[in-house]
């Protein structure tokens, strides 16, 4: 079997390009649709089933895209057509979705909004799962914590801006609370206008700028059989999950405690700090002061992501000194003790020392459970598996939206419990990590 070449830092940095616009579409998705859906009349005890959308879409559709980019050869690439036409509905539902209320000759605002969010998660999955592919497939096995670390950077770069984008373009003067007879505020619509250009054009780079292997090179590279490979085409999608390396359920595991917590975090922050932070001036959500709420909760995730990005070009020089599993854990539990410790806080400033734990946690979600994973797995099946991997993002998110308006009517409608609540999930998820058993050969 022929070695991998060793990409340069700017060929790796290329291959996840794109994911920084990706992920700021995905951020002002994160920190804005509860803001949006509250506008078009959803309240707080049923809003977490409207995102479960999102994670049902990525639940069907990232394992079809896996499979269906390992089987797929075209003149731009394996992973790169799912990319690029991915990005391109992205964009095109981030234009629509703050728009819905201009839209009531085709459903109600609330629903129209609902569709464009399914719409919005759906492509961003299909674009999401070929970026993580794309690095098993171009990066040797001694570049893969740079190479998934570099992803984790850039992702978490897109995040600092898409999150803090309605912010700042509220103090750049543009209305942050909705005119008279509008239910979305001028800074979100924007916010969305310019996070979905910038999504086109960074995916653009990442197309333009990286040439895939070809079929003979990646068999070459990872010792496949051109041959044989017909026949394993046609194994079934259950027979694959029953296949799977024991690692892929240990970090399910961790993965299942870990999405839990973000996405409660993601649903109900605004209605939790508005709650706690504003008081009762921000129980309208077209008020200034729910408003106020929602542009600190994007500073909020904008800084954890901060921290995420600095802490992620940190992770390869950690997990070689004291390996991976101890670094993933260390950051798991720091994410967890920053949530639960909201609880205590009533000032928006300190608010940043608490989400400062989740910005650990969540640098070593993007990068360590891929970098542990991708080495255990078959390389003529890598987008299919890590396809299946992406069920232990979506079937805790899942869970956590059908949960989230039961926890939150058991707490008397007080949204901060849910916030401690994903606390307790990430500590548990860090615990969980000392369960993972890594192959010798991958453990660094």
């Amino acid at each position: 079997m022929m070695k991998k070449p060793k990409l340069s830092f700017w060929q790796i940095w290329n291959l996840s390009f794109g994911f920084l616009g990706v992920q700021i579409g995905y951020s002002l998705q994160n920190g804005n649709t509860s803001r949006i859906l509250e506008a078009l009349g959803a309240d707080v005890h049923s809003i977490g089933y409207f995102w479960l959308a999102a994670p049902l879409a990525g639940l069907i559709v990232q394992p079809i895209i896996g499979l269906s980019s390992d089987k797929t050869w075209t003149r731009l690439g394996r992973r790169i057509p799912f990319i690029f036409f991915g990005a391109i509905v992205s964009a095109l539902a981030m234009f629509f979705m703050p728009n819905a209320e201009y839209f009531t000759y085709l459903l109600p605002p609330l629903i129209f909004g609902a569709v464009m969010l399914l719409l919005m998660d759906t492509s961003f999955n299909v674009t999401m799962q070929p970026f993580r592919a794309l690095v098993g497939d171009m990066v040797n096995d001694e570049q893969k914590n740079l190479g998934y670390s570099l992803q984790s950077a850039l992702i978490n770069f897109g995040a600092v801006f898409g999150s803090l984008l309605p912010w700042i373009l509220a103090k750049a003067g543009i209305a942050n609370v909705p005119a008279a007879g509008e239910k979305v505020a001028a800074s979100v619509i924007w916010s969305f206008y310019i996070g979905g250009t910038i999504l086109l054009i960074t995916v653009l780079w990442t197309v333009f700028r990286t040439k895939e292997y070809g079929p003979k090179e990646h068999a070459q590279y990872n010792d496949i059989d051109l041959e044989a490979e017909h026949v394993t085409e046609k194994t079934s999608i259950l027979k694959l999950i029953s296949n799977a390396p024991k690692i892929f359920w240990q970090l399910g595991i961790v993965q299942f405690f870990s999405w839990f917590a973000l996405f409660l975090m993601w649903v109900y922050t605004t209605r939790a700090i508005a709650n706690q932070v504003w008081g009762p001036e921000a129980l309208d959500p077209k008020s200034i002061g729910f408003n106020e709420a929602g542009d600190w909760t994007g500073v909020l995730f904008a800084f954890y992501s901060a921290v995420a990005a600095l802490f992620s070009l940190l992770i390869p020089t950690i997990a070689k000194s004291i390996g991976r599993k101890k670094t993933y854990s260390f950051s798991l539990l720091m994410g967890g003790i920053g949530l639960a410790s909201m609880y205590f806080v009533h000032d928006k400033t300190i608010l940043l020392l608490s989400i400062s734990g989740v910005g650990l946690a969540w640098a070593a979600i993007l990068a360590m459970p891929y970098a542990m994973l991708s080495g255990s797995l078959p390389a003529d099946k890598m987008g299919v598996y890590m396809g299946l991997f992406n069920a232990t993002i979506t079937i805790p998110q899942i869970a956590a939206g059908l949960l989230g308006s039961t926890i939150i009517a058991l707490f008397g409608g007080f949204p901060m419990a849910i916030i401690v609540i994903a606390g307790v999930s990430m500590l548990i998820a860090g615990l969980a990590v000392f369960f993972v058993k890594e192959s010798v050969s991958t453990a660094k």
